[in-house]
């Protein structure tokens, strides 16, 4: 739903329910859940899921940018390197997103477009962060 005089777009809801301990379920009321553990026991951690987020936010663009260049997309994986502040809380202070990406005719300079694209200009996730977190990227083209 569209709010007009706001310039915002209301987001499905998502719900949280706890299940025991630190472990929790999360996703939208009739969609696919997520288990997410604060202790990290069980499922990924809080801040686990963040940079997940962070990294298929980006690569859901990457993977869209390279087949709308005619060199789809065989394999992309992307390892995620991140610093959080010392103090309470310990929000994101930096993160850098290694990709690997098997896009048989494409470029390096191409497939870094790509991701510096959805990194600073599509992902959601990202543009939702303070702007002092930095978020950068590397790219590595795979066979």
């Amino acid at each position: 739903m569209s709010n007009p005089s706001s310039g915002t777009v209301t987001h499905a809801p998502i719900e949280v329910q706890w299940l025991s301990g630190q472990t929790f379920e999360a996703g939208r009321a009739q969609g696919p859940k997520i288990r997410i553990d604060g202790d990290g026991h069980t499922a990924p951690r809080p801040f686990d899921v963040l940079l997940a987020a962070i990294a298929t936010c980006a690569a859901v663009d990457v993977v869209t940018i390279l087949e709308k260049q005619r060199t789809p997309v065989h394999a992309l994986g992307i390892r995620v390197e991140s610093n959080r502040v010392d103090s309470i809380p310990r929000r994101l202070a930096s993160a850098i997103l290694h990709f690997m990406i098997s896009a048989p005719g494409t470029t390096t300079e191409k497939a870094t477009r790509a991701v510096e694209l959805s990194v600073t200009k599509y992902c959601s996730v990202r543009s939702s962060l303070i702007a002092d977190a930095s978020v950068s990227w590397q790219v590595e083209l795979g066979a």
